[in-house]
């Protein structure tokens, strides 16, 4: 799904770092700016971005800004895709759809 490796952790106080995982949209960010000893990953369905995608469709969590706070957000990220594969398989489906069917 995602390396921890692409993740700088400590950049997190100044950029988020967002992806996708089959469906399955990331959303890292530093707590408090550039005091910050936390960061917040959300999750939430595709196709829209973070800002675009209605709050009650987003979950988040938060972690410790260190190396082993990162490892548990990675392992949070794998257990939320398990735990709803189907959910998220769909949201990467059906994303065109959606796309294709909303109104600008």
């Amino acid at each position: 799904m995602i390396d921890k490796k692409l993740i700088p952790y400590g950049g997190l106080k100044k950029e988020p770092f967002s992806g996708t995982h089959h469906g399955m949209r990331y959303f890292f960010r530093g707590d408090d700016g550039k005091s910050s000893t936390t960061f917040t990953v959300f999750i939430y369905p595709e196709p829209w971005c973070f800002e675009d995608t209605p709050e009650e469709e987003k979950e988040q969590k938060t972690f410790p800004l260190s190396d082993e706070g990162m490892d548990e957000a990675i392992a949070w990220l794998f257990e939320r895709f398990e735990t709803e594969k189907s959910k998220w398989l769909n949201a990467s489906r059906d994303a065109m759809h959606i796309v294709n069917n909303q109104t600008f």
